[in-house]
């Protein structure tokens, strides 16, 4: 058998298990390299003017279809708002935040969490003074006590740490954690993680919708949806699926807003629709969920991002919204 021309470690530095499919890697990028190529000439050709990147048909097609690696951090600060809101605000934000006297119970929670982001990663698993922890670490302090209604709480740190091996840029990282935590997903982060809990009961309510079969086998075994998808949800599939997938679909939800989250749980729940169906209890339902994320589907990236886009069908904004009123009306009147 011959041996991979693939190194045991990523280009973001996530080590590959010994149980890294190799074969099935290298023939996706036989298949995702040629893509990478045109993509970058393309998006080369858009970034020459700064001017040509604004929002509408074009731009849109051109996020869906991934972003290069070369242009992410740029792409995705213009997408998101957060090159506008550091020119509202002022471009030292940062640097001031970290001189200022921060919580000692949050600085506490955040260096326990340190070791436990990304242990996989190298750049992040080395030791306690390794400069990547340490950037994380600032980056989490600054925000914490920027934002104390949010402070400090679990999964903040896998999405910093991931916006940091992406623009390599605390100050960056910084401003894109902000538009995600208040402006793409308020209420997802802090104390309730209010957000959150209504978003999982709204993804809930979109499969009886779309996929009614499903629902029906969750609710009769019993197997209630936070349990196999909080995860999804907090960590934005951090941790879940292959990062160059993750960072696709944060491609999207940095130009689209959070409904790609939605688009993305329903393509991994119907895209399992048999092994789902003919599980019998409770155990078997939960493992079946849990191996979703493992499927070879979500390894072809650029397909699966095509598919979010077509097996869910139609989800309109007003949908989502509605569902999110209605889900969170009853619940302050239980």
């Amino acid at each position: 058998m011959a041996k991979s021309s693939f190194s045991k470690v990523d280009e973001y530095g996530f080590e590959r298990g010994d149980d890294f499919n190799y074969e099935a890697y290298e023939e996706f990028m036989s298949e995702y390299l040629p893509v990478l190529a045109r993509r970058s000439r393309k998006w080369a050709r858009l970034m020459i003017n700064p001017n040509s990147l604004k929002r509408g048909p074009l731009v849109k097609r051109y996020m869906r279809k991934g972003v290069p690696a070369e242009h992410r951090a740029e792409v995705w600060l213009w997408a998101s708002g957060a090159t506008q809101l550091r020119e509202k605000m002022g471009p030292n934000l940062y640097r001031e935040l970290l001189n200022e006297t921060h919580d000692n119970e949050v600085v506490s929670s955040i260096r326990v969490d340190l070791p436990r982001t990304f242990p996989d990663n190298i750049f992040f698993n080395q030791s306690d003074q390794c400069e990547q922890r340490n950037q994380l670490f600032r980056v989490l302090c600054a925000y914490a006590h920027h934002n104390k209604r949010v402070g400090y709480c679990q999964g903040l740190n896998y999405i910093a740490g991931l916006l940091l091996l992406v623009t390599k840029s605390e100050e960056n990282s910084f401003w894109l954690l902000k538009i995600l935590v208040e402006q793409i997903l308020p209420d997802y982060y802090g104390p309730t993680m209010e957000g959150v809990v209504v978003d999982i009961d709204v993804l809930g309510e979109l499969v009886r919708l779309k996929a009614p079969a499903i629902h029906r086998q969750v609710s009769d075994l019993g197997l209630p949806w936070p349990v196999v998808t909080t995860k999804w949800f907090i960590c934005l599939f951090a941790e879940v699926l292959p990062v160059e997938t993750v960072l696709r679909i944060w491609d999207c939800l940095f130009y689209e807003g959070s409904k790609i989250i939605f688009r993305v749980c329903l393509t991994l729940i119907k895209n399992q629709t048999n092994s789902l169906l003919t599980c019998e209890d409770f155990g078997s339902l939960a493992s079946a969920f849990k191996s979703l994320s493992n499927d070879s589907s979500t390894l072809h990236c650029h397909l699966f991002m095509k598919n979010i886009f077509q097996v869910p069908g139609p989800l309109p904004t007003s949908t989502i919204i509605r569902l999110r009123e209605k889900i969170s009306q009853e619940r302050h009147k239980s």
